[in-house]
């Protein structure tokens, strides 16, 4: 098999920062690397010591990052050279947006004109004054792209951006590998301090979540629900919680990985309620659903509904809607039977369209097509 050498370029990743994305990123390049991909993988670091670092999923090239404006970071003419380097060495150059910082970098790196891949991991939701002063170098980008992946049919029909760009769309989603079985010692701790029968969030705690309509939610629903995960809106959300006496929130904060997967092992469902769009896909969808557990998320026209279909996998509820969130979340409280069938539903989905046997098959397919097309 012969072997594809891909540049994936991000503004941040592990193990600096957390997030959904950088775990998307590191589970297509674990997915890719047994078909003969080699991955290399340029972000940006406050503190980029070291700057390359050899990890499972591929290498780790990293630059200063210089400064940040809405949640966009740049670097230093330093960083320029060290992608560039990176770029000089592969067969396609694969940027997850929004980034434009990664823009500005194309024309300076692609010194061998590779065929360019863009996957396109949300639109810019927030930033809406800014998102139109960036559209032209947007249409730069997506101009040169070979193909756009997108992570769910939904988001590639609900976007306004892409409209235009149907021909150059392909549907890969996200993956996530099996999850190890947990040390039971650690599920019988866990097990003493939450019990079976809760509701869990796992999560970056930020504006788009949804979290302020689970809490009003919390005080109809008859079990308890376990937030994991911290963030920006984590100390609002807590004293929120505090403020109307809601007894079955409990706030465990951010956890490692071998606690949060005990914990998932206990939950009875995982709720997941973000209300825009910014929430393109839903990582901890896929974790619940690999595990086997039934799930309850919003429709907001991307990729949650994608991996969670109503009754198959899960409920879906109206975004912004507390009281359709607290009635999901009781019908599943006091359903088993249903608690079942549906994590059976979820996990069979996973298995069929998220695994990494499937995701990484679909990448290898892709790249071998880009560079039989490439100019």
């Amino acid at each position: 098999m012969k072997k594809i050498r891909v540049l994936h370029i991000y503004r941040t990743y592990f193990p600096e920062s957390q997030g959904g994305l950088e775990e998307s990123i590191r589970q297509l390049c674990l997915a890719t690397q047994p078909l003969g991909v080699e991955n290399t993988i340029f972000a940006l670091a406050k503190s980029p010591v070291p700057s390359e670092l050899a990890l499972p999923e591929g290498q780790l090239i990293r630059a200063k990052s210089w400064f940040e404006v809405a949640s966009c970071n740049f670097g230093t003419w330093q960083a320029v050279r060290r992608c560039r380097a990176a770029a000089e060495q592969c067969d396609i150059i694969q940027i997850h947006y929004p980034w434009p910082y990664a823009d500005l970098l194309l024309p300076l790196i692609r010194t061998r004109q590779q065929p360019v891949l863009v996957t396109y991991v949300s639109d810019i939701v927030r930033q809406k004054g800014l998102g139109r002063l960036y559209a032209p170098l947007r249409r730069y980008l997506l101009g040169r792209a070979k193909k756009i992946v997108v992570s769910s049919p939904n988001y590639g029909r609900s976007s306004d951006v892409l409209t235009d760009l149907q021909d150059k769309l392909v549907c890969i989603p996200h993956c996530l590998d099996a999850i190890a079985p947990s040390e039971p010692g650690l599920i019988d701790q866990w097990e003493a301090r939450l019990g079976r029968n809760f509701f869990l969030f796992i999560g970056v705690l930020r504006y788009y979540k949804g979290l302020d309509f689970l809490l009003d939610a919390a005080g109809q629903v008859d079990a308890p629900i376990v937030i994991l995960g911290d963030g920006p809106e984590g100390k609002r959300l807590q004293h929120e919680a505090q403020q109307r006496g809601l007894t079955n929130v409990q706030f465990l904060g951010a956890l490692d990985d071998a606690d949060k997967h005990a914990i998932l092992t206990l939950c009875r469902a995982i709720v997941f309620p973000s209300h825009l769009r910014s929430e393109a896909f839903g990582m901890t969808l896929l974790e619940g659903a690999q595990a086997a557990k039934p799930l309850i998320c919003c429709e907001i026209s991307t990729g949650t509904t994608w991996i969670n279909r109503d009754g198959e996998t899960g409920l879906v509820v109206p975004p912004e809607d507390s009281d359709a969130l607290a009635r999901a979340m009781n019908t599943l409280a006091h359903d088993d039977a249903l608690c079942a069938r549906l994590g059976e539903g979820a996990r069979t989905r996973w298995l069929s369209h998220f695994s990494p046997a499937v995701v990484g098959q679909a990448y290898r397919l892709l790249y071998e097509q880009l560079l039989g097309s490439k100019d």
